[in-house]
């Protein structure tokens, strides 16, 4: 295998992974909302980055090939995602609408349990947002697909679709905290939430609608 054939395999896998991962959807909105809020930005990037080199990893390895083998595997994912997306989504929208909103200040502290307690809520959320979308598992049969189609380059066609999800969370999850003045003001996280609860109730109903076609 060429330098260049290698590039190019990397280069091709990065693409990918920018078009897979930019998109809005309930993983990129979390990721949001949490480093807009400075809660454990690190540990919320790193579930996300890891859990798609995992996913990548599986899927060149042929998971794909199980998940397409095994419809009903599908088919509780789809369950299992529809419902969390929608209570999140009612969760937000409940944020968007109740009277005291939440403003971004240093002046109160929390005490360790409480973060202890955040960062264990915060984690969950994260790998239920990351694992519960079938979406993903979709992916994974066109990203085995498409990696198998470089051969021996099929890895690093892998590893540049890692590389692209590092950057993105890592962008995303720091470079939110630039927003941090936009949302001292509460009118600014009703915005927010509000736009985060039409993405999961969304995301809901379209992960859903396949459920409800009438067989055959």
């Amino acid at each position: 295998m060429t330098t260049s054939a290698a590039l190019a395999a990397a280069l091709a896998g990065f693409t990918l992974g920018l078009s897979l991962i930019v998109a809005i959807g309930a993983q990129n909105a979390f990721v949001l909302r949490q480093g807009i809020r400075r809660e454990h930005v690190l540990a919320i990037v790193a579930i996300c980055a890891l859990s798609d080199i995992v996913l990548i990893g599986l899927s060149i390895a042929g998971t794909g090939v199980v998940i397409a083998a095994v419809p009903w595997l599908m088919t509780a994912v789809r369950i299992a995602g529809a419902i969390f997306l929608a209570c999140y989504g009612v969760l937000a929208a409940r944020r968007a609408v109740r009277r005291q909103a939440e403003v971004l200040t240093a002046d109160a502290a929390p005490d360790a349990a409480s973060r202890r307690r955040s960062l264990a809520a915060a984690v969950a959320t994260c790998l239920a947002v990351t694992w519960l979308n079938p979406h993903v598992y979709l992916d994974i049969a066109l990203v085995g697909s498409l990696a198998n189609s470089h051969g021996d380059a099929r890895w690093l066609f892998g590893a540049g679709i890692g590389v692209a999800s590092v950057l993105w969370f890592t962008t995303l999850g720091f470079g939110a905290r630039a927003l941090a003045p936009v949302f001292a003001r509460p009118l600014a996280w009703r915005v927010l939430d509000g736009l985060i609860a039409v993405v999961m109730l969304t995301l809901a109903v379209l992960v859903a609608l396949p459920l409800l076609g009438s067989p055959g």
